[in-house]
């Protein structure tokens, strides 16, 4: 039998090393692919689902928080469009997206808050299924009119539904709206209610397609938020005649809120925040909420979405979710008063 340990080392000695060696090894087997899918996933590109089409208001935000968050987070953040039923698509493919926190869901109020309320099989439900990551503004939502309609302010616009629209006259008149039973929708009903309208919403898949029927007159009037609007109201193509709200809003000084216009218990403002799938680990939420914050307190993307008409304002996961809870309290006696049934 022949001895393989070196003649200048105890066996002893020869074996502690041999055993050593093969510890080192093992450990390196064990290290090597722990480390890469470390590295992997740090350099996995993020999944930003919006629920409405490309162009509209809150594709924009999500475009410019993209460009900005890939380098906070160290990897590319990748907008995906999946438009229809004021948001729905987009829910249901966060609820069946991996919680690996690389897929997340820019939302605002509408899909989160009132869907849920106003559909009977949404595919989803928010409070189960999606887990607050974190919010960064608060807007308003606003009557606007088309360049088309003679209208230069909110009495005018009552003024000339009650007298010569389409050379009907009596009030009647069709208001789009950016989805089906959505906030816009209620305050369509609201308005035509306090000012005896006949107002009819007219529901679209998301503000885009509205605004291009604005733009080429085809409607007369449009509710949705300040940032669906802005751009067109500062060119002079549609005219913002109110805002709902608190106070008047800083990019639109001259137009006055509902409240002062005698239509009161519309001041509670609407969120914008990032939402990922239940399961989705603490670390990977606080990272993107950490990301977050840092872009929004960049000096050119505060100012860009101060001029698309948020009020910018961080909020953690648990403030955005107290913001949604009490947003909801609000919409839902709003709801029930209007008689509406889910549908």
């Amino acid at each position: 039998m022949t001895c393989t340990t070196p003649r200048h080392l105890p066996r002893s000695t020869a074996t502690r090393r041999r055993l050593l060696a093969s510890a080192a090894l093992a450990a390196a087997a064990i290290a090597t692919p722990f480390s890469g899918a470390l590295a992997a996933d740090a350099k996995a590109p993020y999944k930003l689902l919006v629920g409405f089409p490309a162009g509209g208001g809150t594709d924009a935000i999500a475009r410019l928080l993209a460009e900005k968050l890939k380098d906070e987070l160290g990897a590319p953040v990748i907008v995906e469009n999946k438009p229809g039923a004021g948001g729905q698509l987009a829910a249901q493919a966060l609820k069946a997206a991996p919680a690996d926190g690389h897929t997340l869901f820019l939302s605002h109020d509408h899909t989160i808050t009132i869907l849920p309320m106003v559909v009977k099989t949404p595919g989803y439900d928010s409070a189960k299924d999606f887990v607050p990551v974190a919010g960064f503004a608060t807007f308003v939502n606003a009557l606007a009119v088309s360049g088309g309609t003679p209208a230069k302010g909110f009495n005018d616009y009552v003024g000339w539904l009650r007298t010569n629209v389409d050379g009907k006259g009596g009030g009647k008149g069709s208001v789009g709206i950016p989805a089906p039973a959505s906030t816009p929708e209620f305050l369509v009903k609201v308005i035509g209610e306090k000012y005896k309208l006949d107002l009819v919403p007219v529901p679209y898949r998301g503000s885009a397609p509205m605004m291009a029927d604005m733009l080429g007159n085809q409607i007369a009037a449009g509710v949705g938020s300040v940032p669906d609007f802005i751009e067109n109201h500062k060119a002079g193509k549609v005219r913002v005649v109110a805002v709902l709200g608190g106070a008047r809003q800083a990019v639109l000084p001259d137009v006055p809120t509902f409240a002062e216009l005698g239509l009161a218990g519309l001041e509670d403002m609407p969120y914008y925040g990032v939402f990922a799938p239940v399961g989705t680990p603490r670390a990977k939420i606080d990272e993107f909420g950490a990301a977050l914050a840092k872009v929004i307190a960049q000096r050119d993307v505060h100012e860009r979405l101060t001029t698309m008409g948020l009020t910018v304002g961080f909020m953690t996961s648990q403030q955005l979710a107290t913001r949604e809870q009490a947003y909801a309290q609000v919409w839902a006696r709003i709801i029930k008063a209007s008689g509406f049934q889910p549908q």
